[in-house]
């Protein structure tokens, strides 16, 4: 089994995965570019994601879009689990249902409402990951098939919610909870689309920038500012994926002063430039049309 890496590079890709986890508390936040599916067959798993403490429970499958940073601070009841990872191109080739995919998108983890095909699941997961160990392209191929027939059967699992039922997010524990550093999370996570400072988000929770700066480093290890750029970064690959919209607007709606500056986080991050990323996911397929300026 394998545990989270905290010297791994950011966003450095799984590719198409299925591996048993050991649960281990993540010194610092993980993204890539995949979407993740958990399982576990008992206890739960606290993710901080998106600012909040959000719980993920046995039983259930899980699905989300791991570009936003998503990060273990909890576990309990957990020896192990599985992590599937999915490339994202091949999740959209899917043309899955819009009221799964178009949530995990746009950032929501989904959860499967019940417990009752844990004991099916769990025989799957192993099966999948014998298969992607071995490393046969027929065997992974049936893999990926029986992939997609899951997702789909968690669609139909979802759609037949009441929409006021349907799971956008599991369980959110409450923020008194949250430390000074996990609130500083959530403020950037609520307010990353506006113009943010180390300044001002000490301001906000009446601290010198100095103490905010230390203790958010020492919490998630990397700075507040870094932390601010890796939502903005999230927020324009979603909009880049999800939208037609022109390129410099969506540099503004995620947070950038201006498109330079768009770019060049863009690029560091990612080796590519946000049209190239564009390119290589498509709403529509490799044909379709959209502004690229």
């Amino acid at each position: 089994m394998v545990r989270f890496d905290p010297t791994r590079p950011d966003f450095s890709p799984y590719g198409f995965s299925c591996v048993r986890w050991t649960p281990t508390t993540m010194p610092r936040c993980d993204r890539h570019n995949e979407i993740e599916l958990n399982l576990l067959d008992s206890g739960r798993l606290v993710y901080l994601m998106g600012g909040q403490k959000t719980t993920v429970p046995a039983g259930r499958l899980t699905a989300f879009w791991a570009t936003v940073p998503h990060q273990i601070i909890e576990f309990e009841g957990v020896s192990e689990y599985f992590v599937l990872t999915i490339p994202l191109a091949w999740f959209l080739q899917w043309r899955l249902p819009e009221h799964l995919t178009q949530p995990i998108l746009h950032g929501q983890m989904i959860v499967e409402p019940d417990e009752g095909r844990l004991a099916s699941d769990w025989a799957r997961f192993k099966t999948w990951s014998d298969d992607v160990r071995m490393g046969g392209e027929e065997c992974c191929h049936i893999s990926l098939l029986e992939i997609e027939a899951r997702l789909r059967r968690l669609a139909l699992t979802v759609a037949d919610l009441p929409s006021q039922s349907r799971p956008k997010s599991p369980a959110m524990l409450g923020r008194q909870q949250l430390s000074r550093a996990e609130q500083m999370a959530c403020f950037i996570a609520q307010h990353y689309t506006e113009p943010l400072t180390a300044e001002t988000i000490s301001q906000h929770f009446a601290v010198h920038p100095n103490y905010a700066m230390s203790v958010f480093q020492r919490t998630f290890g990397t700075t507040l500012l870094k932390y601010v750029t890796q939502h903005r970064l999230s927020h324009a690959q979603r909009l880049l994926v999800t939208t037609e919209d022109l390129i410099v607007n969506i540099a503004l709606k995620s947070g950038f002063s201006s498109l330079s500056r768009f770019n060049e986080a863009f690029r560091q991050a990612f080796g590519c430039t946000p049209r190239e990323y564009r390119r290589n996911h498509p709403i529509s397929g490799p044909s379709s049309d959209r502004p690229e300026s």
